[in-house]
């Protein structure tokens, strides 16, 4: 069957943002504009649980009014094929950003007109930049009261870095916010009503200064500056194209066709980021949304293939996106619901058809495509094809994870997967039903297959099953949907903290292990340095032997033995972290030295010198931001320098205060309670892990105390 649509009509887009930017609404508003679904769903309209939006339509969801899973839908719009994944904005749920970003080709970045650039954001849009992922900004919620549409474009220039280029902005703001100037198209759009019907009136930016007088100084400003706004627009987009630059030099002249390239050029490029506007839950914005999307986001492949890679992950080479090559494709996401476990795959060469048998390259294993199917959020619809570019699940995959390449068995190549944060969090769970432990550990094994930032494993001194995860919800969260998804209750212990522990300084050291009971005996000696590395280095390895005084066959069971004993420190246990290890010299023997005689002595080596170099205990330190009123101020901060904290910075957001600083995670479980106690349940926080830090010496005592219980 030939391609159905031509992939210069594709357009795979993510929509990412803090927490309650208003990802949701404005995807519902998406699917409504598009004719996808009749009628809008409001997210603070499914608590009751009666109702649900398209996207969020987990039970955990509905309840919490909040995005737990990145969910896919697809669409059409003025003929092209929309493929969108909405993503969740808590920062527990990164990883679903962060594997959605990896497969898409551009994303629509949402702000609350309000509040501006927030911590989650900040992440996101790291990850777009690690993905080199083209961007449109979309400041939401310009009928809100404190909407700033400057705070919200400078934030965007300054925290992020971005070169902000302003295609649309407000008329008016707050209970004024009427419409939008759009500068491409030199023209105004008011609309009549809220309606999600509503038409709107098209007017020639020159004449909008007559017919608009705001109260507030501010928005009359914005519609003042309008012509600038407008030749500011016009050089910075031209100077994407050396001839269009000089035509518009010499002769004035352009053409809106010319204009709108120049911009595609600068977004693709990463060189210009667009601005737009509105407030979709006014149901205004949101059209002249998706005509950007069009007009300014890469169709697959426009911005490059991905990259392929050796089993060390070093990049051999590229893949194109084409029909015209072997089927190769990612898997990015596994699901468990009522159809059985979904594979989610990015297509990007190829064709792949129902009944083929693909090979999982990561794993060495083939699967047999059974049936391939269109998701709509929580509906699929069976399909017989997929092409390049796609985006589509496959059902009942047996040995399939995420991060997985999935290519033609005659021409096996390693796509470049994405990289996983470590959990920062873990959890004792136990089955309601001591009968029930069997099917507790199949569904942990599920849950665990389909989230990589989980963890699930047994402690062998306890025999408690441990789940690990980036936060308290993120593991409460994974607990209840065992229960609505798998059918199994487990019963959550009490939060712990993944500390780490690292060389306190370099330390040198010989280790001999010498065995003799009868028979050939066992014999090695290594001699070895041990050096403190940077934070984020990771464990390097080097092998300094000359002149043959270790075998060259016996050097890797050293490396192997280091990098084992390295996941129990000597302080209390935890995975000893960045840190060199050289060795130097040795000694061998003809008859007694062995692979394990040395992967022996590399153990004992690397457990003396951690116990002697004065070892460090280090806790994750998560980056906190608390946003309330400002009378609330002044207890916010004495609590955060109580819990061990610094603050880095506070200021306004709209009307509102927040302070941002740094505090140690072992320090912040229950934190929500005494937020909604001291702010009178008006304060919200966010937090993240930012690094590993030395815990005092005078507190490792007490919080190992504080662990065991």
């Amino acid at each position: 069957m030939a391609r159905q649509k031509a992939l210069k009509l594709y357009r795979n887009i993510g929509i990412i943002a803090h927490i309650d930017a208003g990802k949701t609404t404005t995807t519902e508003r998406v699917l409504y504009y598009t004719g996808r679904k009749h009628q809008v769903v409001d997210v603070h309209d499914t608590k009751d649980g009666k109702g649900s939006t398209t996207t969020d339509y987990m039970e955990q969801e509905r309840k919490r009014g909040i995005t737990i899973q990145s969910a896919a839908v697809s669409t059409e719009w003025k003929g092209h094929q929309v493929n969108v994944i909405d993503t969740p904005g808590h920062v527990d749920f990164t990883i679903e950003v962060n594997r959605s970003l990896r497969v898409l080709d551009g994303a629509v970045v949402v702000f609350d007109g309000v509040a501006g650039v927030e911590p989650q954001t900040e992440t996101n849009w790291r990850l777009a930049d690690q993905y080199n992922v083209p961007r449109l900004c979309y400041v939401n919620k310009m009928d809100r009261i404190g909407a700033s549409f400057a705070h919200c474009v400078k934030g965007i220039r300054e925290r992020l870095g971005a070169n902000a280029l302003i295609c649309q902005v407000p008329l008016g703001s707050n209970d004024e916010f009427i419409g939008i100037a759009d500068l491409v198209a030199n023209a105004g759009y008011i609309w009549e009503s809220d309606d999600k019907d509503s038409k709107w009136e098209i007017v020639p930016l020159a004449d909008l200064r007559a017919r608009l007088n705001f109260a507030s100084t501010v928005d009359n400003d914005w519609v003042d500056r309008l012509p600038k706004l407008r030749q500011d627009l016009l050089e910075s987009a031209l100077a994407m194209d050396d001839d269009a630059f000089e035509r518009l030099l010499e002769t004035g002249e352009f053409d809106q066709d010319m204009l709108k390239k120049c911009i595609r050029k600068g977004s693709i490029s990463g060189k210009l980021v667009p601005v737009f506007c509105g407030s979709s839950y006014r149901n205004r914005g949101v059209q002249q949304l998706l005509d950007g999307v069009i007009d300014y986001l890469p169709y697959p492949g426009e911005n490059g293939g991905i990259s392929m890679v050796d089993e060390d992950g070093k990049i051999i080479g590229e893949q194109e996106v084409t029909d015209d090559a072997p089927a190769r494709a990612l898997a990015f996401k596994v699901i468990n619901d009522q159809f059985g476990t979904l594979t989610f795959c990015r297509v990007y060469s190829g064709v792949i058809k129902k009944g083929d048998t693909l090979l999982n390259v990561t794993r060495g294993k083939k699967e047999r495509i059974g049936r391939i199917v269109e998701v709509q959020a929580d509906s699929t619809k069976d399909i017989e094809e997929v092409r390049a570019g796609d985006i589509c699940a496959f059902v009942s995959m047996k040995d399939t994870e995420t991060g997985d390449t999935l290519c033609d068995p005659s021409s096996p190549v390693l796509l470049e997967r994405m990289r996983f944060p470590d959990p920062v969090i873990s959890v004792s769970v136990q089955p309601k039903n001591r009968n029930d432990i069997d099917k507790m550990s199949t569904a942990l094994y599920k849950m665990a297959k389909a989230d990589p930032s989980l963890r699930m494993e047994v402690d062998k001194e306890t025999g408690e099953t441990v789940l690990k995860g980036m936060g308290e919800l993120h593991l409460e969260i994974t607990v209840d949907r065992m229960r609505t998804e798998l059918g199994v209750e487990a019963v959550m212990g009490k939060p712990k903290v993944s500390f780490r522990e690292a060389f306190g300084g370099p330390i040198e050291l010989v280790f001999t292990h010498k065995k003799q009971s009868g028979g050939s005996g066992q014999y090695a000696e290594v001699k070895m340095i041990f050096e403190p590395g940077e934070p984020g280095s990771g464990i390097e390895f080097s092998d300094e032997i000359v002149g043959g005084r270790i075998p060259r066959e016996y050097i890797p069971a050293v490396e192997h033995a280091i990098r084992t004993e390295s996941r129990k420190g000597q302080v209390a246990g935890y995975e000893v972290v960045d840190f060199k290890a050289r060795l130097v010299d040795g000694k061998f023997h003809d008859v007694d030295s062995s692979a394990l005689a040395f992967e022996i002595a590399g153990k004992g080596a690397f457990r003396e010198a951690h116990r002697g170099s004065r070892p460090k205990l280090l806790e994750p330190i998560m980056g906190v931001e608390v946003v309330t009123e400002a009378e609330f101020l002044g207890d916010i901060i004495g609590d955060v320098n109580r819990r061990r904290g610094t603050v880095s910075e506070q200021g306004q957001k709209g009307l509102q205060s927040f302070v941002q600083g740094f505090v140690p995670l072992s320090e912040m479980f229950g934190y929500i309670n005494f937020l909604r106690s001291a702010t009178r349940g008006r304060g919200t926080f966010t937090m993240e892990f930012d690094n590993y830090a030395e815990v005092p010496a005078s507190m490792v005592e007490k919080l190992m105390e504080k662990e065991a219980k």
